[in-house]
């Protein structure tokens, strides 16, 4: 009976191993094929040149790196300064390894890395990384609060602080300037707390290269929470916001800044457009005083808006790369585009530290690109005589000055007494020419030259051309004198009322037969004549003056202020000058 009961048993065990295998493909081993390659190395961090700025005398970072075999990896050796401090020999995963390893001894000083991977076969492959240690970041700029270079981390070099991480930014493996920039990703960005920024004027410089997509972003915001809509967050009575939008196949580059009970567009307008297409790094800029707010593109003064200042009331967070989470109601989320080379100000940089620092970072000399067809000189007068076209200095007789009453940014130009600037003409007018500019008159003296060009015969009108000012205390009139060779042409222009103390754009145009005068877009008069400008012996153009050809009849200095000085080899349209007028 018991050995029945055993052959039983041994039946049915036969019975279910059959079963259970029934359906069941057997394992067929795979060759792996020949060991062909050495391993590959790929270090995230630290970089080749990574600088690390921390105020400790040693400090510590985290070596990451990953060693892929086409077969499989024997060992690790990784040692820095030719110490080893790990070895890897057991791996989970035989042909791939991640590792972050700690490394607790970075002193000051020069530092390499090096990781040796080895197969099975003895290839063997050797990944060397130079890195160092620096002392803290000293600052470069007047006024710098802030300096975000993105060279493989979110640390600001002023401070020594790190920004908190929101979702998955991480970087682009190019740059402007040193190893690397941040890239921006879907609900992701970086944020600072606020108190360092709460100053009564701020002033942001960063480079970005332009993804599209998605088609408006927020890139720099502080502002305060929208307690009356916390699901649409759009609250802008207080702090800033610099965003872009779409404008017609461009990117738009726009600033919004609350005075605390209400707020404010800087709105670039077609001047503030960036083409997203052209693979390159754009200088973007923006400053907020107690009376303006301007947007600079490469430099270019592109918009500026009058305001009452800024009010801070509920800013406890600076969002960088996105709008969120305190500017998302119009959906101005992240930006998946690059930044690098953040910097932030206490105070409202000039149009002329933008371009020294844009200059500072690039190694190129700064140049002026004429946004005008036939521009031949632009001088912003913006804390500098410089004429950006050629690039040249005026030469400056007496002490004229700047003001910081201003049309577009930065200051004026404002004459004395005895006091003015020349500038050579070569290649500036044409056999018809036009001037444009901003002018804000002073009435004493009651008559000035303001733009003359003549030549060395005394008193003589018959070359070149004079616009000047005549009058009173309360009317002073605009007038254009030009020299035809054998005779001269009056245009007795239009009237300004000094009383208004307002700025007046005025243009003029020379042509073969006539020339006109505008104020503020609109013509005032115009006078016919035959024969078009003469230049003989004409070489010097002044400016706020009627200089050395035209001091007679008092015509002497201005002690008015001029801006946004544009000059051009052709005749201006109506239409022309009005652009210019309001851009």
């Amino acid at each position: 009976m018991k050995i029945l009961k055993n052959i039983c048993l041994g039946i049915l065990a036969i019975v279910f191993t059959i079963s259970c295998n029934d359906g069941i493909d057997s394992i067929t081993q795979v060759d792996p094929g020949a060991d062909e390659t050495a391993p590959v190395i790929k270090v995230t961090y630290p970089l080749e040149g990574t600088k690390i700025q921390v105020l400790d005398i040693v400090t510590s970072i985290n070596i990451k790196f990953e060693v892929i075999d086409d077969i499989e990896i024997g060992n690790i050796v990784v040692t820095v300064d030719d110490t080893e401090i790990m070895t890897y020999s057991n791996f989970k995963d035989y042909r791939r390894s991640v590792n972050e390893l700690p490394f607790n001894n970075v002193t000051n000083g020069d530092h390499i890395l090096k990781i040796v991977a080895t197969d099975l076969e003895g290839k063997t492959t050797t990944k060397t990384i130079n890195f160092m240690k620096v002392s803290p970041y000293t600052v470069k700029y007047d006024g710098e609060i802030f300096y975000m270079p993105f060279d493989g981390d979110y640390l600001d070099l002023v401070s020594l602080k790190g920004a908190t991480v929101v979702g998955s930014p991480s970087f682009a493996g190019q740059s402007l300037k040193g190893l690397n920039a941040y890239a921006g990703a879907t609900d992701s960005y970086l944020t600072f707390p606020t108190d360092q920024f709460k100053n009564n004027e701020l002033s942001a410089v960063f480079w970005v290269k332009i993804n599209a997509i998605p088609d408006r972003a927020g890139i720099l915001v502080m502002g305060p929470e929208d307690t009356a809509n916390p699901t649409a967050q759009n609250n802008r009575k207080n702090g800033f916001r610099f965003f872009r939008e779409n404008a017609g196949g461009k990117q738009r580059f726009k600033l919004n800044v609350g005075n605390g009970t209400a707020d404010t567009w800087i709105d670039g307008g077609i001047a503030a457009d960036v083409d997203p297409t052209i693979d390159k790094w754009v200088s973007m800029a923006f400053t907020i005083s107690g009376s303006s707010a301007t947007v600079y593109i490469d430099g270019q003064l592109v918009k500026q808006s009058t305001i009452t200042g800024i009010d801070w009331t509920g800013c406890d967070v600076l969002s960088i790369m996105s709008g969120a989470p305190r500017f998302s109601g119009w959906n101005h989320k992240s930006d998946l585009s690059f930044m690098d080379e953040l910097r932030i100000f206490n105070k409202a940089l000039s149009q002329t530290e933008i371009q020294n620092i844009i200059t500072g970072e690039t190694g190129a000399t700064f140049s002026y690109t004429p946004k005008y067809d036939g521009e031949t000189f632009y001088m912003p007068f913006d804390d500098i005589n410089t004429e950006l076209v050629s690039g040249i200095e005026p030469t400056v007789v007496g002490t004229p000055s700047f003001s910081t009453d201003n049309v577009l940014g930065g200051s004026s130009f404002v004459g004395n007494t005895d006091s003015a600037i020349t500038f050579p003409i070569n290649g500036v007018f044409g056999s018809e020419f036009s001037g444009a500019f901003w002018y804000k008159v002073n009435a004493s003296p009651d008559r000035a030259g303001i733009l003359v060009v003549g030549n060395n015969i005394p008193e003589n009108r018959k070359q070149g051309f004079r616009l000047f000012r005549e009058g009173s205390a309360t009317e002073q009139r605009i007038k254009l004198n030009v020299g035809i060779g054998a005779d001269e042409s009056w245009n007795d222009g239009g009237v300004i009322n000094v009383a208004d103390g307002e700025w007046v754009h005025i243009a003029f145009t020379v042509s073969l037969t006539k020339s006109i005068i505008y104020f503020n877009g609109v013509e005032k008069l115009a006078a016919t004549y035959t024969g078009g400008v003469d230049w003989t012996d004409c070489q010097t153009l002044t400016i706020g003056a009627g200089g050395e050809t035209f001091s007679y009849w008092n015509h002497k200095s201005d002690s008015s202020k001029m801006d946004e000085l544009h000059l051009f080899n052709k005749v201006l349209t109506t239409q022309e000058i009005q652009t210019i007028m309001n851009e």
